[in-house]
């Protein structure tokens, strides 16, 4: 899906719109029965991350190197890009380990924030810590599953540009995403984002979760948490 806005270009990926098997991970992990098994919750999350890698995959840039295999030599493509992988504790680690699994010679940035809440429904994000490799010049890919307000998003990449550096390319990924979360993070972060989500969501409830959702991510994959 291509959406453009006063002349400027956005690329925003729906994948769950086409026929593909990701549909089957997506089905699993709204499903509320499924959620009751906590592996198999995050091995979803997990696969997930490994079909957006693949996808991403296709938009960064290769160079030819040649190799000596037993029988003789073979000229073949490899990744001509430094990928950086950035993802919010803690919800966002099953989702980060599947895109781990693609690109396994990546660096690493994690960050963590949570909703600090004035009252019952409103709150403002915190990050409590931030571990990253230098992102200048580089391609950051920044995960977090649940892109709800899109405010925990826009936070952790100011604190990684400020503190970090600037890439040269960044592809924000999410697996569920309502439609205001969408629009707040295209309003406060670069033009040239590319956006990977699987499914859209129309709405939010009067707690700022995504409805119908899955709920919450992090208590589903790791157990619930004292508030």
């Amino acid at each position: 899906m291509r959406i453009f806005e006063q002349n400027s270009f956005y690329m925003i990926h729906v994948l769950g719109h086409n026929h593909s098997i990701i549909q089957q991970f997506i089905t699993e992990i709204r499903d509320k029965e499924v959620q009751k098994d906590r592996m198999r919750f995050r091995r979803n999350m997990e696969r997930m991350g490994e079909c957006i890698a693949y996808e991403i995959s296709k938009q960064l840039t290769y160079k030819m190197k040649d190799v000596e295999t037993p029988l003789g030599m073979a000229s073949c493509w490899q990744l001509d890009e430094d990928v950086v992988l950035g993802t919010i504790l803690r919800a966002g680690l099953p989702l980060h380990y599947g895109m781990l699994n693609v690109f396994d010679k990546a660096d690493n940035a994690i960050i963590s924030a949570y909703r600090k809440h004035s009252s019952e429904v409103d709150f403002e994000i915190e990050i409590e810590y931030m571990s990253s490799p230098s992102l200048e010049g580089k391609t950051l890919i920044l995960s977090d599953p649940m892109l709800a307000t899109g405010m925990s998003m826009v936070s952790a990449y100011k604190v990684l540009t400020v503190q970090r550096g600037q890439p040269s390319k960044i592809h924000v990924v999410s697996v569920v995403a309502s439609e205001q979360g969408l629009e707040y993070v295209r309003k406060y972060l670069p033009q040239n984002v590319e956006y990977w989500i699987v499914v859209l969501d129309p709405e939010m409830n009067a707690k700022s979760y995504i409805v119908p959702g899955i709920g919450d991510a992090g208590d589903l994959s790791f157990g619930e948490k004292l508030e």
